[in-house]
């Protein structure tokens, strides 16, 4: 963590619009020209999978400047079975914050309070070269596969309790909320200031990490 002065506080409703414009401006011709993050992130917060507990924004002087939101999601088996687990993202951080240690103060902040809930276990998509440092490893090793039913080097995976995921292999679903229907984002995303879109060097490491299914 870098000497600025932070504050991890729950997300209020009042923050939205704000916190929406962080992820946007977080994203933006990061993984593909413009992003849609934020969309999925208004979109998250009206379904029955978003997780108010483990809602939060980082505050630097009163500015809010990094995020992350959870929600919940499932490991489905073949047989139909569903095991109940929790997912996050968005999780951003302002660009000129970037590289301080803000995103890695909320991930530990929410991994260790969902822990205390209760939560089994945490899967996400990332990039295991950042991720590991938490403690996520390869979905694979819990035998845990895409919905499409394939392996993926980005899936990752957190236990939460030891064990918890013994002989539950299966596919992972994501909520419904996190589906992008063009024609309202286009819509949503006419409400935010002008962004021009761009190729960019990231989106081509992205490309290749989202390429890596079996």
């Amino acid at each position: 963590m870098s000497d600025i002065d932070l504050t991890i506080r729950n997300e209020k409703k009042e923050d939205y619009r704000n916190v929406e414009q962080l992820v946007r401006e977080a994203f933006w011709n990061f993984y593909v020209p413009g992003c849609n993050e934020h969309y999925m992130l208004h979109n998250l917060r009206n379904s029955n999978d978003f997780i108010p507990e483990l809602d939060f924004v980082a505050e630097s002087k009163g500015q809010i400047v990094g995020q992350i939101a959870y929600s919940r999601a499932v490991v489905k088996r073949k047989q139909g079975e569903e095991k109940q687990v929790i997912t996050f993202g968005p999780v951003s951080v302002l660009p000129a914050f970037q590289r301080g240690g803000i995103g890695s103060a909320l991930i530990i902040h929410t991994i260790n309070l969902a822990r205390d809930m209760g939560h089994p276990a945490i899967c996400i998509y990332g990039d295991p070269r950042y991720y590991s440092r938490f403690g996520f490893r390869c979905a694979e090793k819990y035998e845990i596969k895409t919905a499409e039913d394939k392996f993926a080097v980005s899936l990752q995976v957190l236990e939460l309790r030891q064990g918890a995921l013994n002989d539950v292999s299966g596919r992972f679903i994501e909520s419904a909320a996190f589906t992008v229907n063009e024609t309202e984002f286009a819509q949503y995303d006419a409400t935010f200031p002008f962004k021009e879109k761009k190729e960019t060097d990231s989106q081509g490491e992205f490309r290749l990490l989202a390429s890596l299914r079996y």
